[in-house]
């Protein structure tokens, strides 16, 4: 029972000692019928009988994307969901139907659509729960192997430093017990609780979780990192997860200390044109032109993520372009007559005032009537 109690152990570990969740937290857990997520369902379950976990249910998302095998995935979450005595949500979208209308990478539009599917079956849990939605948590099954994975794709496009952390422990209402735990741990947990005669799902073929045949699949970006990059670097150390694991926390408590000082500078230099309406941009004080540069840039980030959206992705230009606007040979001075264009739609103008950032409609309505 040893692996089984590890595992458990390092879950507690990760929900109580990073503060993520509660005996009264309502979880839904989002279980594919993986070997990852299958066993994250086992392990909630224990974390329950624990008192670690409130009120349980899953969440089963089929893509319509592998014909029969999607369906026995749904059969086998279902079972699953039996065996465990936790309720069950199960969503179908046509996903491949989305990409066609919308034209979006198919991983992004399967994301949106599996957390979506998850915001509204976290509020139903919650609503039976009798707690608040805030209260609640969307518990995901990203490994050690997940987030050093993301690690190498973003070494491969490029990030900020903050993106060296990978993954978060919890991203608003999604948290990630597993994430200390490596994949290969995960599948002996499953092989142990077979071995002791605990009660298990198998599938129509006597597995005990479901295989996806696209994880193979090298001609997408993950599986790549997964099956040809991260394989070598085992082989040149092969305590890689430990390691990277350790140097992401490091680099997550650095990015944290950065994020907190820059949430200061930003109240203090940040205006918004329209407290009502974030999008209808903001002014940056002559101030924020003199503070560290890193400090600059990150303020600028968060600026420019909140006028684009939260799902947009802030270019490095962008940041880049609002930053041009300060005289940093001059103490930060904002260079009067300054303008430039932001990916495509925000205008940013500097006088003596500052740097105002604003959609291109506004400014060029604002120009029209001086």
């Amino acid at each position: 029972m040893s692996e089984i109690v590890s595992i458990a152990d390092r879950a507690v570990a990760t929900l109580v000692g990073r503060d993520l969740a509660s005996a009264e937290t309502p979880a839904l857990l989002m279980v594919s019928g993986g070997s990852d997520s299958t066993a994250l369902a086992y392990v909630a379950c224990e974390l329950r009988e624990r008192g670690v976990l409130g009120k349980l249910a899953i969440l089963h998302v089929n893509h319509l994307l592998r014909g029969e095998d999607s369906d026995e995935d749904a059969r086998f979450v279902a079972r699953l969901s039996d065996l465990l005595d936790i309720p069950l949500f199960l969503r179908c979208v046509n996903v491949a139907a989305e990409v066609e209308r919308t034209g979006e990478n198919l991983e992004a539009v399967a994301r949106h659509e599996r957390y979506l599917a998850a915001q509204e079956a976290l509020e139903s849990l919650c609503l039976d729960a009798a707690a608040p939605l805030a209260d609640g948590r969307i518990l995901t099954a990203h490994t050690a192997d997940d987030r050093v994975e993301s690690f190498y794709m973003r070494s491969i496009v490029g990030t900020g430093p903050g993106g060296f952390r990978a993954m978060r422990y919890r991203n608003g209402s999604v948290v990630r017990p597993l994430l200390d735990v490596s994949r290969e741990e995960l599948r002996a947990y499953l092989a142990e609780r077979e071995r002791v005669g605990l009660p298990m799902v198998r599938d129509g073929a006597g597995a005990l979780w479901r295989e996806d045949a696209t994880n193979a699949h090298t001609d997408r970006f993950r599986a790549y990192v997964r099956h040809e990059i991260v394989p070598r670097a085992k082989k040149r150390n092969p305590q890689l997860l430990e390691v990277l694991v350790r140097t992401m926390n490091l680099v997550a408590d650095e990015d944290d200390l950065l994020d907190g000082m820059a949430a200061e500078v930003e109240l203090r230099c940040v205006s918004a044109l329209d407290p009502e309406d974030p999008s209808a941009g903001c002014v940056l004080a002559p101030d924020l032109g003199a503070e560290p540069l890193p400090l600059a840039r990150r303020v600028t980030v968060r600026v420019l993520q909140r006028l684009l959206g939260a799902d947009a992705r802030v270019e490095a230009a962008s940041v880049e372009a609002v930053l041009a606007a300060f005289d940093r040979s001059d103490g930060g001075r904002p260079i009067g007559g300054y303008v430039a264009n932001v990916q495509g739609d925000l205008a940013v103008s500097a006088n003596k005032r500052g740097v105002r950032l604003e959609p291109m409609a506004a400014y060029r309505a604002r120009r029209k009537r001086g």
